[in-house]
């Protein structure tokens, strides 16, 4: 019963705030759909609770669902270990976002259909965590990605966010494909696709082939890399990333969801879910290994020359989401999960808290226009200290830290542990520190620090935001300081075994979450030297020297500019893809359904016309006429008749 009033407490949220909403009015919307997501909060800790250190599967059966042929699957609640840390990090993030939107969205006039839109996203992330089979997952994966689309282009009369909601509902298209093509391909196979008959079948297909577009590849390779192509998309990972920083033209409080909780997530999350198909597909994990890595890389350095503070925080997002595949694709799912659960807190606390800035600066979002506001907003300026601190992973090794400390620092020291070629993960990894230390302390030396940029009317009326927004980032502020410390024996420590049970799967073979904990004492220094490398050189450059940015991006102009169009990849798409694109419909469009297809018509009608037209004044009325012409008939007849000789 506790587990049905989690999913389903948003879904009939959504529906009270969507179909009832104008009839109810705005303020009872917010209160009733704040409120279902805060019963289910409470719930899922509950659950977390009864449910961790290794309690076996529960499935929770609601009904049958789809039976055709041989597949046959029921709508079931699969409850675990991973399912309760999952509850925990959706449902308490987004009631924290509910009740922070009451206040950040207290001008706009369609509240109802936004808090809608919240609830409709969490129960659809809900249902993929809980999912029992492929399909049930599948559902839950459209439906993060269907709202996404909603909260993305929420405000439709700007056309920016209408460009965003489509480029993600696109390019998330293009990862569905390869994760429906594997569903298939495991049907296929293996002629199930529920979870436990999976993971039961799986090692019959170890060492076997298929035929995939003329080649025999591994049957576990190709399965394991086509849910991997779902991931990419809806995780956004490098080559199917461009859609996340666009995303930014929703409501912040959605880009806090998005990135904190919801559908980020889902790709790092199928990745730990599927771990005993992946775990037979070591090719397949290198693959993994290698995107996260360069996505980790890549994300922090478009991040380092970002000047909006949204999009600083969303490369950082996309930068940790490379992280936690690193820690999948090395075998260590309990570190990515560990990551993705600390990250959920201070990544929500950071988006929120710009919300809370935007709301002061009255919607500016540039950080060249800000500065000097610590004095003004004091509460946001400590709750994103605390989230800096918290994402740059500022601690000491073997004492204590912030949540990111132990989280990032563990995947750092796993992808060391996993040997790697030439250990390319792990630096790629400590040098992504770095920049993530660099851009992060940037943006709260540019926002909070040194003289203000701003004009004077804006300053003077920079206000701290109401306490409805405040309180959520206090709350997430208290699991940005302790998740990491708390949680950290459990997830990755002593506690491992006892507290995962059967939720995630080794194989034999995999000793990364023991060989972790044996590194060398200077790979455990790295990610510290790391962070605090870029903290001093981001101090040196915006706080002691600040015309040295400046000077630094002209002296390196071409590298900057690099950076600065994202390594030029939404134009490379473009002329890959989009042009051919609309040049192939313009083709379609005028040559062939516009000269052909219409030509062809409009020539016929003409013809017809014409014709109509001449043999219409052959009617003439008078009767001597048609007499004349019967008589013109009657002799080329018997003509004809004498030229045969019939006559």
């Amino acid at each position: 019963m506790i587990y049905t009033a989690i999913v389903f407490l948003p879904l009939l949220g959504a529906l009270i705030a969507g179909l009832f909403g104008r009839l109810i009015g705005e303020r009872p919307s917010e209160l009733i759909t704040t409120a279902f997501l805060l019963i289910a909060a409470v719930l899922s800790w509950v659950a977390f609770v009864e449910v961790g250190f290794g309690h076996e599967t529960t499935r929770v059966p609601l009904f049958r669902w789809v039976t055709s042929g041989e597949l046959d699957t029921a709508w079931a609640l699969r409850i675990d270990t991973l399912t309760a840390v999952m509850l925990v990090v959706v449902t308490t993030v987004s009631s924290l976002v509910h009740l922070y939107s009451i206040g950040y969205m207290h001008e706009d006039d369609s509240r109802p259909r936004f808090f809608a839109y919240l609830s409709l996203f969490t129960f659809a992330m809900l249902m993929l965590v809980t999912s029992d089979n492929l399909l049930q997952m599948f559902f839950g994966w459209e439906g993060v990605g269907l709202a996404s689309y909603l909260l993305i282009g929420f405000w439709y009369k700007k056309p920016s966010a209408n460009a965003a909601a489509i480029k993600a509902f696109v390019v998330n298209r293009v990862g569905d494909f390869g994760f429906a093509l594997g569903i298939f391909g495991l049907f296929f196979v293996f002629n199930t696709i529920n979870l436990d008959a999976l993971f039961a079948a799986a090692p019959s297909a170890v060492g076997k082939t298929m035929s995939f577009v003329g080649y025999d590849i591994d049957i576990m390779t190709l399965l394991c890399l086509l849910l991997f192509m779902g991931a990419m998309g809806k995780s956004a990972q490098f080559l199917l990333h461009t859609w996340l920083p666009d995303a930014m033209e929703g409501p912040t409080p959605v880009s806090a969801l998005i990135h904190a909780a919801t559908m980020v997530t889902a790709g790092v999350f199928m990745v730990a879910r599927l771990s005993p198909l992946f775990e037979l597909a070591p090719t397949a994990l290198a693959v993994v290994t290698f995107i996260g890595a360069i996505t980790a890389f890549f994300a922090a350095t478009v991040g380092l020359v970002q000047n909006d503070i949204k999009r600083v925080i969303a490369y950082s997002t996309c930068s940790q989401l490379g992280y936690m595949f690193v820690a999948c694709g090395v075998g260590a799912y309990g570190v990515a999960i560990f990551h993705l659960f600390t990250h959920a807190f201070f990544k929500a606390l950071l988006f929120l808290g710009a919300g809370s800035v935007i709301h002061a600066m009255h919607h500016e979002q540039d950080m060249r226009n800000m500065g000097g506001l610590a004095p003004k907003i004091r509460i946001t300026w400590i709750m994103m200290l605390i989230g800096t601190l918290a994402l740059t992973g500022v601690g000491i090794p073997h004492l204590v830290g912030f949540a990111g400390f132990h989280s990032k620092d563990g995947i750092i020291e796993a992808a060391f542990a996993a040997h790697t070629v030439h250990n390319y993960a792990f630096w790629l990894l400590v040098i992504a520190a770095f920049m993530t230390s660099f851009y992060s302390w940037r943006l709260i030396f540019l926002t909070f620090h040194g003289p203000t940029r701003a004009d004077h009317h804006t300053f003077d009326h920079a206000h701290e935001s109401p306490p409805v927004m405040l309180v959520p980032l206090g709350v997430l502020a208290v699991g940005a300081v302790l998740a990491g410390v708390v949680f950290a024996p459990y997830f990755i420590g002593h506690h491992y075994k006892e507290f995962w049970g059967a939720a995630l799967f080794e194989s034999p073979e995999n000793h990364v979450m023991h060989a972790m904990h044996e590194v060398p004492e200077w790979v455990r220094w790295a990610p510290f030297t790391a962070m605090l490398s870029g903290l001093g050189l981001a101090y040196y450059y915006y706080i002691v020297s600040p015309g040295l940015p400046a000077r630094t991006a002209a002296a390196f102009r071409p590298l900057y500019l690099f950076f600065l169009n994202k390594w030029y990849i939404d134009e490379l798409y473009d002329a890959l893809f989009v042009r051919p694109a609309f040049a192939i419909g313009r083709f379609l469009w005028k040559g062939i359904d516009g000269a052909i297809v219409d030509g062809t018509i409009d020539g016929v009608a003409k013809a017809v016309g014409w014709g109509t037209t001449k043999i219409v004044k052959l009617q003439t009325g008078y009767v001597f006429h048609y007499a004349f012409a019967m008589l013109i008939g009657v002799a080329l007849v018997i003509t004809y008749f004498m030229m045969k000789g019939g006559i």
